[in-house]
């Protein structure tokens, strides 16, 4: 085999995640490999488009503790890059004041003393206007949240990962991972080994596990990514310093909907259901469930009058859920140089960079620099025991 195919680590999947983890790898001098099954840019996984939303506001601690160093791996990767990745609009809490998830999110961010402000209903249409706040509903906002720029964030990590020497290679996809000391990657064009393997494929996260003896409890959702035409022209816009907002769930439905400012698309402002059908990411389009957008049709009439109830555009995302809605992050239970970054249940986008270097930590045997208790496969024993 020629010299070419001999890398210190691989990573499989180049989203945010397995693009932040070959990123980090190459800033620790690993000669490192990340393959992409399909040409890139792509629309077919769960780190496309152009914005994600960035917030500290959670409703677990180590969530939050975990954003704090994501801002600043941010910042840091647009001053190394030259570029802007980051807009700051406040994210706009809003959920029935005495249910616990609406307590939750409130309850974090003031014991985590993130900067907030909470609006009453007195105040309400003067900070948010165009906005219906739902009788019993309370609100605040998390100041410091915003808009990342997702596609330009993903090329610019991408590129940033090359000019240290890192390979990517589109347009193959993985046949076999024969695990062992050193791990051996076929793909549709080639065959590579490396000490060590990264596994963040997304929805196709079991396809590739099956060759390791693994499967995990992961379901993939098909998301319609619906954007809604503003009556009036900017009068939802970022310019005008609407915010980000997520409500945690309402009269229409008990999952989050949330929404971006009229940005990306002019004159159309993003809003989504936090929830999708089950679908094969393979045959993603053939999923063509609209209860989600009927959910949100009844809402964007109840909450946000200034908006045309039916989505003038719809894209597609697709989510990997886990049970409990947490990440994995570990090693393989088997093969301790294969890492899996997956199940990242429609949040993760905003935690790319702390990802990464959480993945990079354990490819490498270093003491994983936050506590990875939450992430660890072991949670799911008795469903993966049977499979190994």
């Amino acid at each position: 085999m020629s010299a070419e195919g001999e890398y210190d680590c691989i990573v499989i999947g180049a989203g945010v995640q397995g693009s932040f983890t070959a990123y980090q790898l190459a800033k620790k001098n690993q000669k490192t490999l990340l393959l992409e099954q399909f040409l890139l840019p792509h629309s077919r996984g769960s780190s496309h488009g152009q914005t994600r939303i960035i917030r500290r506001a959670y409703d677990q601690d180590f969530y939050t503790h975990m954003m704090e160093e994501c801002y600043e791996l941010w910042a840091q990767l647009e001053r190394e890059a030259g570029v802007k990745l980051y807009r700051q609009t406040g994210l706009l809490v809003m959920g029935p004041e005495n249910s616990e998830s609406y307590q939750q999110f409130k309850v974090t961010l003031q014991r985590n003393k993130t900067p907030m402000v909470v609006l009453t209903h007195d105040n309400f249409s003067q900070h948010i206007p165009n906005v219906n706040l739902a009788p019993g509903d309370g609100a605040f906002v998390d100041i410091s949240a915003g808009v990342l720029f997702a596609d330009r964030a993903l090329r610019t990590v991408q590129g940033q990962f090359q000019k240290l020497g890192g390979v990517i290679r589109d347009n193959e996809t993985v046949t076999n991972i024969k695990p062992g000391p050193v791990v051996t990657v076929s793909t549709s064009a080639g065959v590579y080994r490396a000490k060590s393997l990264v596994i963040t494929a997304g929805p196709w996260t079991n396809k590739l596990l099956a060759h390791t003896g693994l499967q995990l409890p992961l379901e993939v959702v098909k998301i319609n990514v619906c954007y809604w035409k503003e009556k009036v022209l900017g009068s939802y816009n970022v310019k005008r310093r609407f915010p980000c907002f997520l409500l945690t769930e309402g009269e229409e439905a008990k999952e989050h909907i949330y929404g971006l400012p009229s940005n990306e698309y002019p004159g159309l402002v993003k809003i989504c259901y936090h929830m999708g059908s089950e679908t094969d990411p393979d045959q993603r389009d053939k999923q063509t469930d609209r209860s989600d957008i009927e959910i949100l049709g009844r809402y964007v009439t109840r909450c946000l009058p200034g908006l045309v109830p039916e989505p003038a555009v719809v894209e597609s995302c697709m989510y990997t859920l886990t049970p409990d809605r947490h990440f994995v992050l570990d090693c393989h239970p088997a093969y301790i140089n294969i890492v899996i970054g997956a199940g990242f249940s429609g949040h993760g986008f905003k935690f790319g960079p702390v990802i990464g270097k959480l993945l990079c930590e354990l490819s490498l045997g270093e003491m994983p620099s936050n506590d990875l208790s939450p992430f660890r496969i072991r949670r799911f024993h008795a469903k993966t025991k049977s499979a190994l």
